[in-house]
């Protein structure tokens, strides 16, 4: 009988382009596939033993002849590629028209009424990347004492200060803000708080990020597990993402390894429901940054934990492998790219060298959680629980 799930969430380790890639600007994006292409192979051994070499269509890795695990992948069928929309899908809430964006920043009213409502003047309000950005203005801004205003091509409202210049507090208060003001015609997915440290040259963001996002707009499988008195804890940013609905613990953390342990503090509790992680060094420190030998080297650290995560588990539990989106360190771009996102199942109850193909939507891991749960839902999706569990 499953008891818990491990739900962890590769932030943006995509598993190459999907069909309408074309219309996001993503065409021959291809996340672990490119990278694996540009290094002349990629060392994930542990990964590949559980079946992501076996995955349909996915590039560069080795496959296996008796995989130890369930392997497919999903499409996304929200419209977008950001993180909200993401994890919002693998919960169980599609999104039927992407999250507003500002691809020219912000209005003059937005701006305005943020100024008057924070007390200070802002500089930036540009699409920028963050470490370019601090580098850009940071100077200035520790001068001037104005907060940074930026955003990308995802529904975000970034706010950057020096931690000297504006306490953390007072920027999670601003934030707090502008995330009462963004709502309604002005709604953006995040409001995003990046605080950075240093001096001019060498200014660098620090781990006290923290993410304002808009409840989810439909029940999630993480709404389902609470009311059925699970517990759901939650790893890295995912309180954030889900505005703490749904959630019953949460512990934030610094990078992917930090991530990794408290994933394995949590395990070592033994409480029934789901541990759901998201690791974002991936997205934020290399996709991003278009960062390609870091990402690898990321991607291959995590391999070298998964074996104490695997070790950790115990009968009653299922561990989920997957992404929420692609952000291609190879191309061009430094946005998320349009991908599949890649599934592996593992755990004593699964069956192994299970292909569950081509998922035609991320909803299909949150139907799949609740149902290895035993909790009646009303999600929409298709689980795949009936191909991969062993009869009990």
């Amino acid at each position: 009988m499953v008891k818990r799930v491990i739900l962890m969430v590769l932030d943006s380790v995509g598993a190459g382009e999907m069909e309408d890639a074309y219309l996001f600007g993503d065409t021959g994006s291809d996340t672990i596939g490119n990278i694996s292409k540009k290094f002349g192979g990629i060392n994930l051994p542990n990964m590949e033993e559980i079946g992501l070499g076996n995955i349909t269509g996915i590039k560069g890795l080795k496959r296996v002849s008796d995989p130890k695990g369930a392997y497919g992948k999903c499409k996304e069928k929200s419209i977008g590629k950001d993180t909200v929309t993401g994890h919002l899908e693998i919960s169980g809430v599609v999104l039927e028209k992407p999250l507003k964006t500002y691809p020219n920043g912000f209005s003059k009213e937005i701006i305005d009424e943020f100024q008057n409502k924070i007390g200070r003047k802002i500089i930036g309000n540009v699409v920028a990347s963050g470490t370019e950005i601090i580098e850009r203005l940071g100077e200035e801004h520790v001068k001037t004492g104005k907060p940074i205003v930026y955003t990308s091509a995802d529904s975000v409202f970034q706010v950057a200060a020096h931690e000297d210049v504006i306490p953390l507090t007072e920027l999670y208060r601003i934030c707090t803000i502008a995330r009462e003001m963004l709502i309604g015609d002005k709604l953006v997915g995040r409001v995003i708080a990046r605080p950075f440290i240093g001096k001019a040259g060498e200014f660098k963001r620090t781990s006290n990020r923290r993410d304002f996002a808009i409840d989810p707009p439909g029940k999630t499988m993480l709404d389902y597990l609470k009311e059925k008195g699970l517990s759901v804890m939650a790893v890295g940013k995912i309180e954030d993402i889900f505005n703490k609905k749904g959630i019953t613990e949460a512990v934030h953390i610094k990078n992917n390894m930090d991530g990794v342990d408290k994933t394995l503090e949590y395990m070592k509790e033994n409480k029934k429901g789901l541990i759901f992680t998201n690791l974002v060094d991936f997205d934020m420190l290399y996709g991003h940054r278009n960062n390609a030998a870091g990402y690898k080297e990321a991607l291959e650290a995590f391999d070298r934990r998964l074996p104490e995560i695997t070790k950790a588990m115990n009968t009653g539990d299922v561990l989920i492998i997957t992404a929420d989106h692609g952000c291609d360190p190879t191309t061009p771009g430094t946005d998320h790219s349009r991908e599949y996102i890649p599934v592996l199942v593992y755990g004593e109850a699964i069956k192994k060298n299970i292909n569950i193909g081509i998922r035609n939507s991320f909803t299909d891991i949150g139907k799949s959680v609740l149902q290895l749960l035993k909790v009646e839902n009303q999600l929409p999706g298709d689980s795949f629980v009936e191909n991969i569990l062993k009869e009990e």
